[in-house]
């Protein structure tokens, strides 16, 4: 099948060549010096209507493909220099032919504005300015949809905006925050036909004394200039729809609610984004809620220690739409932003969700060193309530200072009810498990900057994290539960098998086993960084800093019996009272030189770590010393084209989780207890990454190299019986270190109205665990490929066809297992009859494996028909997702101790009636 398509995207290209003819030329100043990034935009002499565009490379060269048998006037401009017009004529026997422009010096520097907002792409220092309307034809619905059809921009299926191969985590409307932290919410709600232009920013900072003292090189951020008649107006859309759903033979009433209003004006904006729904679009997934940052950054990036406090979410199911059979999602957000005087900036924002999920799964799980399978038939009911409250403020009463505060605020409410049939062999297991979580927290971040002179700049921050947990568990069951594995404490031998059961646990019909748990945490840092300019080419940043954490961990096991009655399980064993607390005050010293196309910035950092735990009426300490580099190098081959390379040893240590030896439950048949003695692990990271941005010839190239090899890593050492285990986490020494390894290629051309993109990922894993005493190397070996063409034409109907590859190959101990995904796909959006606009999307796979014991083929068709009369605000929808009715999906995942393959029964025909106004 991948013949074909190749040669289908060969005569598709083929055929687009032979219909035009390439104007080439130079683009130079007065006295000869090629000008990189002009633009010669070549419009149809009769309509004036934009034909093709062309921005010049370092060499000062453009190349055009105008269609034979029209007139065309081409004009070159470039900031500060006068545009200059060449009429051009292309009968249908025109050859190629070249066309040189000098442009002259320009005093009226306000020219320059204009020509920024008429070309389609304008290049200016480290800002690309996209004008939207240049690269769109009217078909487009939202942010996302625009920005996909930018040259050198993605948008990632998770609606996050990439920009040379980094994701965008600031996007701003009219220069202010839209939901500081996520371009998610900002790529599914901003309105389509209100933006006017898209600025790139390459290299940010939101800090104008700090630009180019440190590396911004993986800082992008993105901001929307709205047209003119969405500025100081209220704007948005109404849509709400209702319909119908196959459900398995019943007929289910679904509805779909989504306003959203926007304003824009100097002084102020306020964003207001609603969606309620049950036909499973997601807006705020638990996912979102645990990444969304808020804007927060990693407070010592590039200082080498790795110490995160982790959330106790007791591995809830996630929401996903192509993953569960029934989602009912509530979702209310709101964005603010107000500039109280020239001084003084204020903004934030809050979201509410609540989402309810159903989700049923077969899977079948191999235990790697047992050879046991077990089969598990289950249903999980879950309900998210998620809240988030953010506020900031900027204080900058002059150009030398500025103070910043940001408060962001999470909590929730989550709950899970699991029934679950595992079958292992000819023994069946009715398993309920309940889990209950509602977790708290409040982060707060000040930061401080100050510009004595030129040759002098200091930044301080400082960050507080509170945060309170409290995870519930139960798990009641037929078999005893963790028969064989139960653990003695025993310094010769840790896991020694001294019982059948748990030692408390009373026999009972049903096994009613509980946990509680509560996690506080308080973590706060503190740095000053002072940086001497000793010339424009070079400078020193001296830091000086500390981290502080400071947990406490709670948690008891008890059964609840037949009766009613509650057996604790009083032995230390099962009881967790501990208190940590972890320190690192560090110095680093770090040097950024610029010497021709290159940037080195070298570094050291030294460290005295300091780790204490009480817990079982003692306490264990550790102190140590250590001196962590860092290197980074840039080198600038072109204004669009980079290759940088980063290396670092980083040290990572854990939280109390790992720490607290009495045992926890992870899951019905997983416990996990900590070990007091953990060290910590050494990480050296190598990562290379490529970028050409070509704006000559339309070609976008991007690659990325990454290794890590971590020392002493922090491991598992697992006794493992029948399918149930309990882990400890060990240190393991320098002969078994833990690898990961990955290749990301990315290639894209745009041949006039149509791009060609070829992308490709490569993951290798190797790791090592101890299970039964033995230790176990195991290997994870992921590849995508995909290949797609996708046109944008303005009047004719657009396309998207491609094709994907997945391999997963997994080795656990030498049983090796490999699955294969072939995943066609298709689109088209046809606009007829004027005022209607059909849009219809296919995805094929074919899931298999290499043994043969497992192939399925299934596909998805969702299909769209909107009705628009003219310039209406109204607009009128049908609107069918699974059309084809598919029941379920297959995956698979894969761990140290098991690989796991899955059925999720999904969504069932949804159709809806859809009605949409435009304020």
């Amino acid at each position: 099948m991948k013949e074909p398509f190749i040669l289908f995207l060969f005569l598709f290209s083929f055929s687009l060549s032979a219909q035009s003819i390439k104007v080439k030329g130079t683009i130079k100043d007065s006295i000869g010096n090629p000008l990189e990034f002009a633009n010669v935009i070549a419009s149809i002499k009769s309509s004036g209507e934009t034909e093709s565009y062309g921005i010049t490379n370092y060499q000062g060269r453009y190349q055009l493909d105008l269609p034979k048998g029209n007139n065309y006037i081409l004009r070159a401009s470039f900031l500060g220099y006068e545009t200059k017009d060449q009429t051009v004529n292309v009968p249908q026997n025109a050859e190629n032919m070249e066309l040189d422009f000098i442009l002259n010096p320009q005093e009226n520097q306000l020219d320059d504005v204009e020509i920024v907002y008429e070309m389609p792409v304008t290049v200016k220092g480290d800002t690309i300015v996209y004008n939207a309307d240049s690269f769109t034809n009217g078909d487009e619905r939202k942010l996302g949809d625009v920005m996909k059809k930018l040259p050198g921009v993605e948008v990632n299926d998770e609606g996050e905006i990439q920009v040379e191969g980094k994701t965008v985590s600031k996007v701003m409307v009219e220069g202010k925050d839209f939901f500081d932290g996520d371009s998610k919410l900002a790529t599914k709600n901003i309105p389509a036909d209100a933006v006017d232009k898209v600025e790139v920013l390459r290299n940010y900072n939101e800090v104008d004394q700090m630009r180019g003292l440190g590396n911004d090189r993986d800082n992008v951020a993105i901001n929307i200039k709205l047209k003119e008649g969405k500025k100081n107006f209220w704007f948005g859309e109404v849509t709400a729809g209702a319909g119908l759903a196959d459900e398995y033979g019943e007929e289910n009433g679904r509805y779909l609610v989504h306003p959203k209003l926007f304003y824009y004006s100097p002084k102020y904006s306020i964003n207001i984004i609603t969606d309620f729904n049950n036909i499973g679009e997601v807006p705020f997934t638990f996912r979102d809620y645990f990444n969304f940052t808020g804007g927060f950054k990693n407070f010592n990036k590039g200082g080498g220690t790795n110490f995160n406090i982790s959330n106790s979410d007791l591995g809830f199911a996630v929401s996903q739409n192509d993953r569960a059979k029934s989602i009912d999602a509530k979702f209310i957000a709101a964005n603010f932003s107000y500039t109280v005087n020239d001084k003084l900036d204020v903004s934030g924002f809050g979201i509410l969700s609540d989402n309810k999920t159903n989700i049923v799964n077969h899977s079948l799980r191999e235990y790697t060193t047992t050879q046991i399978i077990e089969k598990t038939n289950s249903e999980n009911n879950q309900r998210n309530q998620l809240g988030m409250l953010k506020l900031s403020g900027n204080y900058k009463p002059n150009t030398n200072f500025q103070l910043d505060y940001d408060a962001i605020i999470k909590t929730s409410k989550q709950s899970e009810n699991d029934f679950l049939i595992s079958t292992v062999g000819n023994d069946q297991n009715d398993i309920s498990e309940v889990k209950k979580n509602e977790p708290f927290s409040i982060n707060q971040n000040v930061n401080a900057y100050y510009t004595l002179n030129d040759k002098n700049i200091f930044a301080a921050a400082v960050q507080h994290l509170y945060q309170n947990e409290d995870p519930f568990y139960q798990a009641v069951q037929d078999n005893i539960p963790f028969r064989g594995v139960f653990t003695v404490i025993d310094e010769t031998d840790p896991f020694n098998i001294d019982a059948d059961i748990f030692d408390p646990l009373e026999r009972e019909d049903r096994y009613n086993i509980n946990q509680n748990k509560n996690v506080k945490s308080n973590k706060l840092d503190a740095k000053v960084d002072y940086y001497y300019v000793l010339n424009n080419l070079s400078n020193l940043n001296f830091t000086v800093g500390a981290t502080y954490s400071n947990q406490e961990f709670n948690s008891g096991i008890f059964q609840i019996l037949d009766n009613g009655s509650r057996n604790n399980f009083e032995a230390d064993d099962f009881n967790n009272d501990v208190t940590y607390s972890f320190t690192d005050a560090f110095f680093g010293l770090h040097y950024k030189l610029k010497s021709g196309k290159f940037i080195f910035t070298p570094g050291l950092t030294l460290h005295n770590y300091n780790l204490k735990n009480d817990q079982l009426g003692t306490t264990s300490i550790q102190n140590e010393w250590m001196v962590l580099p860092d290197l980074n190098v840039v080198w600038e081959m072109k204004k669009s084209e980079n290759l940088r390379f980063n290396y670092a040893i980083t040290s990572q240590y854990t939280d109390v989780n790992n720490y607290a030896q009495a045992y926890v439950f992870n899951n019905y048949n997983q416990l996990f207890r900590g070990n007091r003695d953990l060290q910590n692990s050494l990480s050296h990271s190598y990562n290379l990454t490529y970028f050409s941005f070509n704006l000559f010839n339309y070609t976008n190239i991007g690659g990325n190299l990454s290794y890590t090899r971590r020392m002493d890593a922090v491991k598992l050492n697992t006794r493992l019986v029948g399918i149930s285990q309990v882990s400890s986490p060990i240190n393991y020494d320098s002969n078994f270190p833990d690898e990961t390894f990955s290749a990301v290629g990315r290639f894209s051309k745009t041949v006039k109205k149509v791009q060609f993109k070829l992308d490709a990922a490569l993951f290798l894993s190797k790791t090592n665990n101890t299970i039964n005493s033995e230790i176990q190397k195991s290997e994870s070996f992921t590849q995508n490929y995909n290949a797609s063409v996708l046109s944008n034409f303005k009047d004719v109907p657009n396309f998207e066809v491609g094709y994907r590859f997945i391999i997963n190959n997994y080795d656990n101990g030498g049983a090796n297992q490999v699955f294969y995904t072939n995943m066609p796909y298709a689109n088209v959006n046809i606009r007829f009859l004027k005022d209607f606009n059909l849009f219809a999307e296919w995805d094929y796979y074919n899931y298999s494996n290499r043994a043969n014991t497992v192939e399925n083929t299934y596909s998805f068709f969702n299909a769209n028909l909107y009705y628009r009369k003219g310039e209406s605000p109204w607009e009128f929808s049908v609107q069918a997702s699974n059309i084809l009715d598919t029941k379920s999906i297959n995956n698979d995942s894969y761990t140290d101790q098991f690989i796991t393959t899955s059925q999720y029964f999904v969504m069932p025909r949804i159709v809806m009636f859809v009605v949409k106004y435009d304020l």
